[in-house]
C-alpha cells in the first residue's frame, strides 16, 4: 500500500469561504467516490491556528504505484487540481506502509 498525503496552503488573501475555494473543496470531497483505485480517502479543513499549519489536507491510500499513477491521471483528479492551482500551493508525500 502507498499513503498519499497532500497539504494545501491557501494563497495570501484567499479565504476558505470564497466560492472558488468552496467549489475546489467540494471537488476533492467527491473525488474519493470517483476514482476506483483509491483504497481510502479523507479530506478536511485544518482546525489548528498555528502559524505553520496548512489549510486543507488529503489523506488517502492506493494499492501500488500503478494505482497511484491511475489516480493522478484520472480526469476528476486533474479537474480538481486545476481548480486548486488558482488559489493555493501544496506539498505531497507518497510512502509505502
Amino acid at each position: 500500500m502507498i499513503r498519499h498525503l497532500v497539504l494545501f496552503k491557501l494563497n495570501e488573501g484567499v479565504q476558505r469561504d470564497e466560492p472558488r475555494v468552496v467549489a475546489g473543496a467540494r471537488a476533492f470531497e467527491e473525488l474519493g467516490a470517483l476514482v476506483p483505485e483509491l483504497a481510502s480517502w479523507e479530506v478536511g479543513w485544518n482546525i489548528s491556528d498555528r502559524p505553520i499549519a496548512y489549510d486543507y489536507a488529503i489523506n488517502s491510500s492506493v494499492a501500488d504505484a500503478d494505482a497511484l499513477k491511475a489516480y493522478i491521471e484520472h480526469p476528476a483528479h486533474q479537474a480538481g487540481v486545476a481548480q486548486w492551482r488558482e488559489f493555493a500551493t501544496w506539498v505531497i508525500a507518497d510512502y509505502p506502509f
